[in-house]
């Protein structure tokens, strides 16, 4: 096995005095057979498997070697020669050996990859980072190179069976988009090189500080690709990411989020250069701008531009808090920010794939937005600068990359968010972000996550809608209509009209009474005060 040395010397480990150490006699006869097995002088290979299982039944139970990595290599050489091998893990975890120590975990994650295990090596890393098992650092570097490994090995099979990884039906192409292969696979056969802000070294960043540590960055400055960088604050965590505010070469006014990955990941880079190119300018401030990507062998940091006034979660939060829930005209007005958002993207071809509130940045107009219907229509005056920015684009789809009629099998793993397709193991494309607006929009309106029930229909097909019931006040169609059209959707209609109609249905009933703009923009004023402050 590669990941247990058979040379005597990984065995022996550092001499004792063995009147202290009772295990070190043990050691040194197992390194004596190691020798004579490796110059073929032992006869009979059993005399070791026994002397092994004789050392491990001896001592597993002692508690001095629970801890002791020599007796970890023991455990390792044991297994080696045993076809059950689990059963011999399953005894390491009784007996609770080196259960805090990396060593073990990867150890066994490359054993298992060694016998084709994929799956329960990828869980032997979680297992052992879950624990927090020391080095943790060293246990984290090797779950990337195993990462790694397995792209490398699926994406050197042929992109056209990336592309057809589940299967193939009736013509329909159906992958996992977010898989590290397709992802590796997709970006291969992109020009991410001639983007403008791309710049990638193929060495590790060259600073001393860990970049993803904000305990170490705290109002640090640093230098990344040439220009310096002060870090202000903390804007979001993820399980392989973190977002900084940070202000450029001491500028106070030239603020910037820096998104700092690892492993690096430089797929996002490349989905803001599709928005840069296919969404219309009119429509662009709606999706978040990236500066720059500079790449390193360790590291990814994308530098994108910084909105400082929450996210429409902080808006929602800022309600509850008080016991209270955001008011219907202002959930009305997201809603067809939303609307209007997933249009314009869905057209560009282009699925967001994490579409919830703590991805929508509020944006504000500098001037007071105004009481002119047609401004509000049409978003313009200081309408224009205001609304919503959607902004993490690291499970972005560009469609144009798969053949037509791609459908996904990928489950985004996002509890609340996982559309009806993925809790019933169905393929889907745009639904993913279309059942994203309608948790968004029941959040808005009910200070909760959205449950679903599934009734059968005349047809005798199912339709869903949300339990939760409409309060009476409300303009109940016009949120029973959107519900039923996004849950339900008829996937022979053009989906992008079925959201244009909606919008125009939420705004005609903005439209409809003067009072309604003048109260939305009352609103939009208290809730920026409200949250600048806070």
């Amino acid at each position: 096995m590669a990941v247990v040395s058979r040379n005597p010397q990984s065995i022996a480990g550092a001499p004792s005095n063995s009147a202290e150490d009772p295990l070190l006699p043990w050691l040194q006869s197992i390194q004596e057979k190691l020798q004579l097995q490796n110059t073929s002088q032992l006869n009979d290979s059993n005399v070791l498997d026994v002397l092994v299982l004789n050392c491990i039944n001896t001592f597993k139970s002692d508690p001095r070697y629970r801890d002791d990595v020599r007796f970890l290599k023991i455990w390792f050489l044991y297994m080696d020669g045993n076809s059950n091998f689990e059963k011999v893990y399953q005894e390491m975890e009784k007996h609770q050996i080196c259960m805090h120590n990396a060593l073990l975990y990867e150890s066994f994650a490359l054993f298992l990859e060694a016998k084709g295990r994929l799956i329960d090596a990828c869980m032997m890393y979680h297992l052992g980072i879950s624990r927090n098992a020391e080095p943790l650092g060293r246990l984290k570097k090797a779950q990337v190179l195993f990462l790694e490994r397995m792209s490398e090995r699926v994406a050197n099979e042929s992109f056209q069976k990336i592309k057809s990884h589940v299967s193939a039906e009736n013509g329909d192409n159906f992958v996992n988009p977010w898989s590290v292969a397709t992802i590796k696979a997709t970006l291969q056969n992109t020009e991410i090189v001639q983007f403008e802000g791309y710049h990638p070294c193929n060495k590790s960043y060259p600073g001393k500080v860990a970049l993803s540590s904000w305990k170490s960055l705290k109002n640090k400055t640093i230098d990344i690709g040439g220009e310096k960088y002060s870090f202000k604050g903390r804007a979001g965590q993820g399980g392989f990411a973190q977002v900084f505010k940070a202000h450029v070469n001491n500028n106070p006014d030239d603020i910037v989020a820096l998104k700092i990955q690892k492993p690096p990941f430089p797929w996002e880079f490349y989905m803001y250069r599709q928005l840069d190119m296919r969404i219309p300018k009119t429509e662009r401030k709606s999706f978040g701008f990236a500066q720059r990507l500079h790449l390193y062998s360790d590291y990814s940091v994308l530098v994108c531009d910084y909105l400082a006034h929450g996210t429409l979660q902080d808006a929602i939060n800022s309600k509850i808090v008080r016991g209270g829930s955001m008011e219907e005209v202002l959930c009305i007005y997201y809603t067809i920010e939303m609307l209007q958002m997933l249009e314009t993207l869905h057209h560009a071809k282009i699925i967001h794939g994490d579409f919830k509130p703590d991805n929508l940045l509020i944006r504000y107009s500098r001037g007071d937005p105004t009481d002119n219907e047609t401004d509000f229509l049409h978003r313009t005056g200081p309408w224009a600068d205001q609304g919503l920015c959607l902004v993490d684009w690291g499970r972005g789809i560009d469609l144009t990359l798969f053949p037509e009629n791609t459908k996904f099998m990928g489950d985004c793993r996002t509890s609340g968010f996982r559309c009806i397709e993925m809790q019933e193991k169905k393929p889907w494309t745009f639904q993913v972000d279309l059942y994203g607006l309608c948790v968004v929009v029941h959040t808005m309106l009910h200070n909760g996550y959205m449950e679903l029930e599934k009734k059968a229909s005349s047809d005798g097909r199912y339709i869903y809608q949300p339990k939760s019931h409409y309060k009476r006040y409300w303009n109940c169609d016009l949120w029973k209509n959107l519900f039923s059209k996004l849950l339900n959707l008829d996937l022979a209609e053009d989906h992008t009209m079925v959201l244009k109609t909606l919008r125009e249905s939420f705004q005609e009933y903005i439209c409809s009474d003067p009072k309604l703009i003048k109260r939305l923009k009352e609103l939009l004023m208290k809730q920026r005060s409200s949250l600048c402050s806070a």
